[in-house]
């Protein structure tokens, strides 16, 4: 047996279960540290990206979406799928902005990527720090889905910092995002570039299925 930290998890099989649009299911048999066998399910995701948008006044934006699998509508930073061929996450992260939020913004740097259940998932959402915002129009984007239902609200980024401490912020990526940019606005931390190197960017479904 290898020491704790140099076992390589080899694959020994896998086997799809399931590809839909946006997630696919497979299930993997890996050779764990005392040589037998374990399987292993794993949701591959497309990746996406969130924003932290703040403005001149601090205020960060929110949207209020239902999701389904809660069953409710919780609130969360801007975001969206890594759905485009070929669109830098940066692109996605000022297209996504433009639909959900109706702005745009002139200064972009990287702030977390977050890893949303790595037990299961390879799911990561990179999220942006997005800031010198200007207003545009999203009513002719012809949304439709729970995109139809959206609410946004500006609230101060330090009520944002309460709300995730509180629970009222459940989504992962924007507790993370709400709290670095609190962090990096205080001066506490500093951002990455926003086309920094994404070493975790999950790419395996979006091979499989295009």
């Amino acid at each position: 047996m290898s020491a704790p930290g140099e076992h390589e998890f080899e694959v020994v099989s896998s086997r799809d279960v399931h590809l839909g649009r946006v997630v696919g299911l497979r299930i993997d048999d890996v050779r764990m540290p005392g040589g037998t066998v374990a399987k292993r399910e794993v949701v591959e995701h497309l990746g996406a990206v969130a924003i932290a948008a703040v403005d001149e006044d601090g205020a960060v934006t929110l949207i209020h979406q239902y999701r389904h699998p809660l069953g409710r509508r919780i609130w969360e930073l801007p975001a969206g799928l890594l759905d485009e061929i070929g669109e830098e996450p940066v692109e996605a992260a000022k297209r996504e902005l433009v639909e959900e939020a109706g702005l745009t913004a002139s200064s972009w740097e990287t702030l977390v990527d977050v890893a949303a259940s790595p037990g299961f998932t390879d799911e990561v959402v990179r999220v942006f720090l997005a800031r010198g915002l200007s207003e545009v129009d999203r009513t002719d984007l012809g949304h439709d889905d729970e995109e139809a239902d959206l609410v946004v609200h500006k609230v101060p980024l330090a009520e944002a910092v309460r709300m995730a401490l509180a629970g009222e912020l459940v989504n992962g990526a924007t507790v993370g995002g709400v709290l670095a940019a609190h962090a990096v606005l205080t001066g506490a931390a500093s951002t990455r570039p926003a086309d920094a190197p994404w070493r975790d960017r999950p790419d395996t479904f979006a091979k499989r299925v295009r």
